[in-house]
């Protein structure tokens, strides 16, 4: 294998620990913990020796599984008796003790008995004896390591005493090969099958069945209590496991039993296909609570409706009339009769009312000398927020959020719903800076106030000109001087032209102004209601749409470590 290339075992590893990362605060407590543990089991198995195989007799009490152990290994090594239970610690029998011991350590297994040559029987001498030859030239100079073989005897599943039971448990979770022994009496015992054979389905390629004390029976109920053990297997998920008859009394069915557990040890891959087995258990645990559905995500008319419900939330539409009315009063100050603007100038611009008006150079260099004219430091004045204008806004967040999580599990949904809401304590001081920070142009004004205001003043003072003008000729005609008569049009004096034209022309700019000033108006709101409405999106995008985005991706990304370390791709 290549040096950066991955075998099928470390890439469904690195998947299952990915998807655990992946799926912290997210799926149930119980399933990533027995993730995290089959990682972990599965990386100290493998720094230990992968040329061993363990075999593990597992069994209810009186099936009689340390007299088969016995017949197995050919030595009188367990204890067997009437008196139940008989095994309180695990017991190996080792076959190639070389490299054997941090092995058996990690099991916890403190009784070990060093066999050398075959299994008794003589009819297993050569498997044995092909089995102990490929170890031997493995250990002389063959390129492999030597490698060996481990059966243990262990405590009944269903002792009375509970350290007994705890160690079976254990171990039936760490050996790579299972061998379950079973009684014509007991075979279909409930605890066996609710609580070992059924949870551990999954490994049914390393998984044994042995029928013991078959002596006791006839040959027809041989086959009927075979038959019957079979569909109870298949009922827990293991139809396709070999099933031996056996008996440890009279050694019927035991050679086929030691050349079974022979082939499963010279193919040494046990411990790799059990680790296999546990990632995709843990994977399935994992992902019991998936549906198969991918999350409908925020669309472009959801994301929208949000904005638009931000944007009342913080005002908007406030400001937005503000912008009118300080563009009209602005307007007025500019382009207005000179004679009345004093009136427009006492009125208070709405603008700076909210603490917006920050577009002129008076208001710039104000906020230059005070130091407030960082954008980021900027804040409105705008009322407080409603009690329906807050529910508007949650509402608005709880159905992007509820839309976007449709379709997936309800573990999800609920992550991405706490995603959507994840900076809701931040979200209206930022709605409120991004209100304050719109370039809104409030101080700028229209290329055609500069033409008016001329027009204006040139009226006003034709008008000035000719009252003044009739003042001299009224004060004349008082103090009796003799004053050539004012020049006229078509029978109109001059000076009352002047006047009567200014004034008249005066308001009629005035009233063909107003036209202007309301489309200017107009477009100055639009072009706030943009500004202002770019901004608030820019926030709903940095703290409620990209971490939704964000959850649906690591869902996504979960799914795929599932499917990785599950095999399904």
């Amino acid at each position: 294998m290549a040096k950066n290339e991955q075998s099928p075992l470390d890439h469904k590893l690195a998947a299952l620990q990915a998807a655990t990362k992946l799926g912290e605060g997210r799926v149930a407590e119980e399933a990533l913990a027995s993730a995290e543990q089959v990682v972990q089991r599965a990386g100290q198995r493998r720094q230990l020796s992968a040329d061993h195989t363990v075999v593990g007799f597992f069994g209810a009490t009186g099936s009689g599984k340390s007299s088969l152990f016995n017949a197995l290994t050919g030595q009188d090594l367990a204890r067997a008796a009437a008196t139940r239970p008989t095994t309180a610690e695990p017991m190996a029998a080792v076959w190639g003790a070389e490299g054997s011991g941090p092995l058996l350590d990690w099991l916890e297994v403190d009784q070990r008995h060093h066999l050398q040559g075959p299994l008794a029987g003589a009819d297993s001498q050569d498997t044995w004896a092909r089995l102990l030859g490929s170890w031997r030239g493995r250990s002389r100079g063959g390129s492999e390591s030597s490698g060996g073989l481990i059966v243990l005897d262990l405590p009944d599943v269903d002792s009375i005493a509970v350290h007994h039971r705890q160690v079976a448990a254990r171990l039936s979770g760490q050996v790579d090969v299972l061998v379950w022994v079973v009684d014509p009496q007991k075979y279909a015992d409930a605890v066996l099958h609710r609580e070992f054979l059924e949870p551990l389905s999954a490994h049914r390629g390393v998984t044994l069945v042995v029928l013991n004390q078959v002596d006791r029976l006839s040959e027809a109920d041989v086959a009927t209590v075979l038959a019957s053990l079979r569909q109870i297997l298949a009922a827990d998920g293991l139809g396709r496991v070999p099933v031996h008859a056996a008996s440890a009394e009279t050694g019927q069915g035991v050679e086929a039993l030691r050349q079974a557990v022979a082939e499963v040890a010279q193919r040494r891959s046990a411990a790799t296909e059990r680790l296999l087995s546990d990632v995709r258990t843990a994977a399935q645990a994992l992902g019991a609570e998936d549906a198969g559905g991918v999350p409908a995500g925020i669309g472009r008319r959801a994301e929208a409706r949000l904005v638009d419900a931000l944007s009342e939330a913080s005002g908007v539409n406030t400001v937005v009339r503000a912008v009118q009315q300080s563009y009209r009063l602005e307007a007025g100050r500019r382009t207005g009769w000179p004679v009345v603007r004093w009136m427009a100038r006492v009125r208070q611009d709405p603008l700076r009312r909210l603490g917006l008006r920050r577009g002129d150079s008076r208001d710039q260099a104000r906020g230059e000398s005070l130091g407030t004219d960082d954008p980021r430091v900027h804040r409105t004045s705008l009322p407080e927020r409603s009690p329906a204008q807050r529910a508007q806004a949650d509402g608005a967040i709880r159905a992007v959020a509820v839309g976007a999580g449709e379709g997936a599990p309800e573990n999800w949904r609920a992550a991405i719903r706490r995603a959507a809401r994840s900076h809701e304590q931040q979200l209206p001081d930022e709605l409120d800076q991004a209100v304050s920070s719109a370039e809104l142009r409030a101080g700028n004004g229209s290329w055609w106030w500069h033409v008016i205001n001329v027009l204006q003043w040139m009226a006003l003072l034709a008008a000035v000109a000719g009252l003044a003008w009739l003042g001299v000729l009224a004060l004349a005609a008082y103090l009796q001087f003799d004053l050539p008569p004012a020049p006229d049009v078509e029978g109109f004096p001059i000076p009352t032209l002047l006047v009567a034209g200014g004034l008249a022309f005066g308001v009629l700019l005035a009233l063909l102004t107003a036209p202007l000033v309301r489309l200017g108006a107009s477009r100055r709101a639009r072009h706030a209601r943009r500004r202002l409405r770019s901004g608030i999106a820019a926030v709903a995008r940095a703290r409620i749409v990209e971490p939704v985005e964000s959850e649906i991706e690591r869902y996504g990304a979960f799914r795929e470590a599932l499917a990785a370390a599950s095999g399904r791709h």
